[in-house]
């Protein structure tokens, strides 16, 4: 079997360096045959999302194409594209990091134990985070509940150094055919919006490593204090380049770790978010029903509204809220949002608007190009209330003091919404060119009433809240 070809599965590990499954591979001299799938799994992921990942696959197929291999691309379900090119090469393997939401969980079980059955060799490997989920544990072998106990015994454990990227790979004699990156129109769904996103986005590896060494030569130093406010450049951006696997998590903790002992103050604080990330995916893989339920199932009583106009308008970023109505238009225009700014939707939409968090969860998992499944759930949970270790629901946050705290000078609202200004910037105007046509908004039009009063929407959420604890 040491002869046989190896199918190496792409998934969310889109670079060289850092990358523990493709080192293996290199070093085992064995010939390669990297592949990405278009599966339903992956089919069914947001418009953004999908779009976005397929600028990673383009800028990993050129790169593997350098080391002398190519990508093949091909559009079915998984098991079935992996039978099919192990019949057509004679591989004995198939190899892949793991991913852990549930969803790919499901497939990729599936895929080991069908492959093991026929006689191939099937291996998962690590690489998408620090520590496999399952490997942190509390002092009586179960998994944490809370972060700050998880985040104690995880800074206490070693991360080992990342792998360098292979310099040359053996590919496979003969290359079966695939199918052309831009035959799956995987920004289709995007439509107009995705040539504003695309200015915004730093596709690759190089790219990602480029924006880590800007974070660290500048913003790392006062990270703790200046990571709130979203009118400065105060975070590293990672979360684009992490959730698509443009650069190694390892990596970038072992250069947080240098700046940390080269006395940057805000260091510390950074590797600590880092270890929020880690604790999402170490509740998504324990309590799996993270993603789409209540965590605490008593929430499960509390009366939330469904969809409803209001959400709509807070999707439209017209609640005549500045600082809600700017996080959202942020997203449209650049894919992301600044994490103080989505604690502030979130809050107002689950809150202020008393709609359920499911209703968001589902509107970012469509228009973030940083989308993480596991994120994004411990998110909107944690705001909302109903997660883990999450903020009290009567933790209100109050979008116009949130305002006045963490942009006082009014630089992130004037900077995505036009209304407010006689002579709107270019990003305040682009998000008229991203939204859809349908919607109806144009630029000059006036900006809109509140949808709600917030002292009566606070009175409300209180109320409710009171009412199920009765």
């Amino acid at each position: 079997m040491t002869e046989t070809p190896l199918i190496l599965w792409f998934r969310r590990d889109l670079r060289l360096g850092d990358q523990p499954m493709l080192a293996a591979a290199a070093a085992s001299g064995r010939a390669l045959l990297p592949v990405v799938i278009l599966d339903p799994e992956t089919e069914a992921i947001g418009a953004a999302p999908k779009w976005r990942w397929g600028l990673a696959v383009g800028a990993f197929a050129r790169a593997l194409e350098e080391l002398g291999v190519r990508l093949v691309l091909r559009r079915e379900p998984a098991l079935e594209v992996l039978r099919a090119l192990v019949a057509e090469t004679g591989a004995g393997g198939v190899w892949w990091s793991r991913l852990y939401d549930p969803a790919s969980v499901a497939r990729d079980t599936a895929v080991k134990a069908a492959l093991k059955a026929a006689g191939v060799e099937a291996r998962s490997f690590a690489g998408h985070l620090l520590h496999e989920p399952w490997e942190v544990e509390t002092g009586q072998g179960s998994f944490y509940r809370v972060f700050t106990p998880y985040w104690k015994a995880m800074r206490g454990m070693g991360v080992a150094g990342p792998e360098a990227a292979p310099k040359r790979l053996r590919g496979v004699a003969a290359w079966p055919a695939g199918d052309q990156l831009e035959d799956w129109r995987l920004g289709g769904a995007m439509n107009r919006g995705a040539a504003v996103v695309a200015r915004y986005q730093a596709v690759g590896e190089g790219a990602a490593r480029e924006r880590l060494r800007a974070f660290l030569a500048g913003p790392v130093g006062r990270y703790g204090e200046m990571r709130d406010f979203p009118g400065v450049a105060g975070t590293s951006r990672l979360s684009e380049n992490l959730t698509y696997g443009e650069i190694g998590i390892r990596e970038v903790w072992h250069e947080g770790l240098r700046a940390r002992d080269e006395g940057k103050a805000g260091a510390e604080s950074f590797l600590r978010e880092l270890a929020w990330r880690e604790f999402s995916y170490h509740l998504m893989h324990h309590t799996p029903q993270i993603t789409r339920a209540n965590w605490r199932e008593e929430w499960d009583s509390f009366p939330w509204r469904g969809d409803n106009p209001d959400a709509e308008c807070w999707r439209r970023g017209v609640t005549g809220e500045p600082f809600v109505d700017a996080a959202l238009r942020e997203m449209y225009v650049t894919g992301t949002m600044h994490n103080r700014a989505r604690m502030i939707a979130a809050s107002y939409l689950t809150k202020h608007l008393l709609t359920h968090w499911k209703v968001g969860l589902d509107w970012f998992a469509d228009c973030l190009t940083d989308w993480d499944p596991a994120a994004n759930a411990m998110g909107w949970q944690w705001v909302a209330g109903s997660g883990p270790d999450a903020a009290p629901y009567f933790r209100i946050f109050n979008p116009a003091g949130q305002a006045g705290k963490f942009d006082a000078d009014g630089r992130y609202r004037l900077r995505f919404i036009a209304e407010l200004s006689r002579e709107p910037g270019p990003e305040a105007l682009e998000f008229f060119r991203a939204v859809p046509r349908s919607w109806g908004l144009r630029a000059g039009q006036p900006y809109p009433a509140p949808v709600v009063d917030l002292a009566r929407g606070r009175a409300a959420a209180l109320a409710a809240y009171g009412a199920r604890k009765a």
